[in-house]
């Protein structure tokens, strides 16, 4: 029974993982040669300050994944629409 608590509690921060791990899976900003254009450098830079904001957050969990969600569909919109419209203080 012990065992479940831990896993329990572990649980949420896992779900936070989530958005990040579908961010790092997006970022295919490459050049022919292989490497980042500015673009892509940019965007990273943006997706990850957009997402260590959504970490940082109080919310539930279910807000936190329905923001991450809008910040991997909507690779530049995204992160720009969260800065604008998520409400933070």
């Amino acid at each position: 029974m012990n065992t479940l608590r831990h896993f329990a509690a572990r649980l949420p921060f896992a779900a936070l993982l989530f958005p990040l791990m579908l961010l790092v899976s997006s970022c295919s900003r490459y050049n022919d040669n292989g490497s980042l254009s500015i673009a892509g450098v940019l965007y990273l830079i943006l997706a990850i300050a957009a997402v260590i904001s959504l970490l940082k957050q109080d919310w539930d969990v279910t807000k936190k994944i329905i923001w991450g969600v809008v910040i991997w569909f909507f690779p530049i919109g995204g992160s720009i629409i969260y800065f604008l419209f998520s409400g933070r203080k």
